[in-house]
């Protein structure tokens, strides 16, 4: 007979049943915090379900979520989930659509914006119907984790309050993957290939212009939609640097309500996810390089903090006690007086600047003067098959940052001009342009302008750079192929950027028509992406105009100096 049926076996089954009971409570005490982490398969709107985790802090809720979905596998989050649940903050990470345990298909964030597909607001519904949600989300990460914060807020998903977009662009098409008609061959290639993903280069070849399946990742006519305020992290020598600028300045002027006036921006002299290094490509900053006056994690907790509700009792400021603009105005790294090399904060960006125009001059020549009536032109013969090549500048998976250019400028198919040596500082902040007035002997032809700062050991350093499709116009919808002898303002976006170049210094610029494979080679027939590159083509001679008809300039804002006190030369513009 078994023991458990006599009087004295259903006592001790009751003290074991209350022994093994404390045990279970003692183990469930101990796993405590894992219970409170669950992987779920969370259904977009076609069915699709992606993998989504959530990290619930301890107590009841409902909590702030702040919200992370990336395409290189959502793990990578699992320390900095551990450091916000303390805080009282849920997190919630999530495999994007067809990346890594997430069903569907990648299409490189056009099925996270305002598109026919919204999976960043489906997601943010679902986060606000769960219990454990209190309605308050912010959202955060670097690079693509950065570029689908700013697609998904142009759809004014529920919930959002806060954006932390780092090192990202709120325009993909005409940041990452083809820049006034250029193709950013190396950034989107390797980073394709690097994620097995060069499927989607089949897509460049179906939409080569700004067409409507590229609406939903280029969100600048949508800031209006976006109702959250945002923390914006650049540097100047980021791959995505101006998009980063772009993005707090169309939120700050252009955002709905909870958005306009509710932007903080930071720029410092970084490459791609190197805001922790004084080395920058061939220069060393000074240690100030790496504390600005409120330091990212510093204003980043401040942001979660207010937006968020949490009131942490170790955080005593507000958004309002942390200027709108932090940057980093750098100068001559080699000596420890130069002027520069100093963070400055301001209330919005730009700052109030003069758009110095440092024409080009014959032999070579840089200064504000106009150049002569009869100034003339400067020529060069471009081989596509012998491309100049790349050395460093706004890079990922290149050298990157700033490097001296001579090697590149000694080539026969690059022209340089430059100014005198500087006998005062000249200082540099805010959007770099050049105007240049060229023709060519073929249909097409690309610009490719580097601005660099001469040191005195001869050293030319360079600072910012941009590229130019001529038979695009500055249109993104169509070409117009040149004609023989047909002169073209072509206008040549450099980005931005903060410096003051030192007495003893000069201010140069460098035109040639490749900087591979930083850049695409063009073929100069005048052919839409990708024949434009692949199909046959010849060398162009490319006449760049410097004379009273066409004087060709660099745009440089100079805050030092009134508005007023510019020199403008009478040119004529082609469109």
């Amino acid at each position: 007979m078994h023991l458990f049926n006599q009087p004295a076996g259903k006592a001790f089954k009751r003290l074991a049943l209350l022994a093994l009971g404390a045990v279970l409570i003692a183990l469930a005490a101990l796993t405590l915090p894992r219970s409170r982490q669950f992987t779920t398969m969370v259904a977009m709107r076609d069915g699709v379900r992606l993998a989504t985790t959530v990290y619930l802090p301890p107590g009841k809720g409902p909590f702030p979520v702040l919200l992370y979905r990336t395409p290189y596998d959502d793990a990578r989050y699992v320390d900095v989930a551990a450091t916000y649940t303390e805080a009282g903050i849920a997190v919630v990470t999530q495999d994007m659509r067809g990346r890594f345990e997430s069903e569907g298909l990648f299409q490189v964030f056009t099925q996270d914006g305002d598109g026919e597909l919204k999976d960043g607001f489906d997601t943010m519904q679902w986060i606000v119907n769960q219990e454990w949600s209190n309605g308050l989300i912010a959202t955060a990460g670097n690079s693509a984790d950065g570029i689908v914060q700013y697609v998904q807020a142009a759809a004014n998903p529920p919930g959002l309050v806060l954006v932390e977009p780092m090192m990202a662009t709120p325009n993909l098409y005409s940041d990452a993957i083809f820049y006034d008609g250029v193709r950013r061959y190396n950034l989107s290639h390797t980073w394709l290939e690097g994620n097995d993903m060069l499927y989607f280069e089949e897509e460049f070849a179906r939409h080569p212009f700004e067409d409507d399946f590229w609406a939903p990742v280029q969100t600048h006519d949508q800031y209006s939609n976006v109702h959250a305020a945002g923390f914006h992290i650049a540097g100047w020598f980021d791959i995505f640097q101006q998009g980063n600028i772009d993005g707090y300045i169309g939120y700050q002027h252009q955002g709905g309500e909870g958005a306009a006036g509710r932007q903080k921006l930071i720029i410092g002299p970084w490459t791609h996810g190197t805001y922790e290094s004084l080395i920058q490509g061939e220069l060393t900053f000074p240690p100030n390089s790496l504390q600005p006056p409120y330091p990212i994690e510093e204003v980043s907790n401040i942001m979660l903090n207010y937006y968020l509700q949490v009131n942490h009792p170790g955080i005593d400021k507000t958004p309002d006690d942390i200027p709108n603009v932090q940057y980093y105005v750098m100068g001559d790294v080699d000596d420890p007086n130069a002027p520069g090399n100093e963070w400055r904060t301001a209330d919005d960006w730009p700052p109030a600047a003069a758009p110095v125009r440092l024409h080009l001059q014959p032999g070579g020549g840089l200064a504000e003067a106009c150049p002569p009536g009869d100034g003339g032109t400067t020529r060069y013969l471009f081989d596509p098959a012998d491309p100049s090549p790349t050395l460093c500048g706004n890079n990922m998976n290149l050298e990157a940052g700033p490097c001296d250019q001579r090697a590149v400028e000694a080539r026969d198919d690059v022209v340089v001009f430059e100014t005198d040596v500087l006998s005062a500082p000249m200082e540099i902040t805010g959007r770099v342009v050049a105007h240049l007035f060229v023709e060519i002997d073929q249909p097409d032809a690309d610009l490719m302008v580097r601005m660099t700062d001469v040191y005195p050991d001869g050293r030319s350093v360079l600072i910012a750079d941009g590229a130019f499709r001529l038979a695009t116009r500055g249109s993104t919808t169509e070409l117009t192929p040149l004609q023989p002898g047909e002169v073209v303002e072509a206008i040549v976006d450099l980005w931005s950027t903060s410096l003051i170049v030192n007495t003893g210094h000069r201010l140069r610029i460098s035109v040639t028509s490749s900087n591979w494979p930083r850049f695409s080679v063009n073929r100069n027939n005048g052919l839409p992406y990708p024949a434009s590159v692949t199909g046959e083509g010849a060398p162009v001679t490319v006449t760049v105009h410097h004379s009273g008809q066409y004087a060709s300039y660099l745009e440089v804002p100079d805050p030092t100096r009134p508005v007023e006190d510019v020199t403008t030369c009478k040119s004529s513009s082609s469109y």
